[in-house]
């Protein structure tokens, strides 16, 4: 599920996906047990009763504005100190991005009904997800209009 659209909303290093259960396992939220795996063991994690409060406990907090940190909006603030061909080459390297995500997010959907009752909440984050990169295109399509042909 985390290689199939999570990161256009959390970014984090793939070694985080893995450690964060740990950790929660270790606070007592989270029960840990071994299972044979395709290849290898794997682990399979489930709420504790303690887990189910905290997550209660945080479901209830205000959620606050996301965090955004757009790496290529901060490019194009100094696009002027690189020739324009040097700017549309790392535009057309985000779109690549952006082609690839978009598959991911296919594949994410296509999944989503496999996930029981949860499947519902994952079609509205997809359909965000979506939207984010519709919205990434259209800067793309404006930032390349700006720099013009050449």
């Amino acid at each position: 599920m985390v290689e199939r659209g999570a990161k256009l909303y959390w970014a984090a290093a793939p070694s985080q996906y893995y450690a964060e259960p740990k950790r929660l396992a270790k606070l007592g939220y989270l029960e840990a047990v071994r299972e044979p795996g395709r290849t290898n063991e794997r682990t399979r994690y489930t709420l504790t009763d303690s887990g189910r409060d905290a997550l209660r406990a945080w479901l209830a907090t205000p959620m606050p504005f996301p965090r955004i940190q757009n790496e290529a909006a901060v490019r194009l603030l100094v696009a002027d100190l690189a020739p324009p061909d040097v700017v549309r080459s790392s535009l057309d390297a985000l779109e690549e991005e952006l082609d690839l995500q978009e598959r991911r997010l296919d594949e994410a959907q296509d999944a989503a009904g496999s996930f029981g009752r949860r499947g519902r909440w994952l079609m509205i984050n997809h359909r965000l997800s979506r939207r984010m990169i519709d919205a990434q295109r259209a800067w793309v399509d404006e930032a390349r209009a700006a720099l013009g042909h050449g």
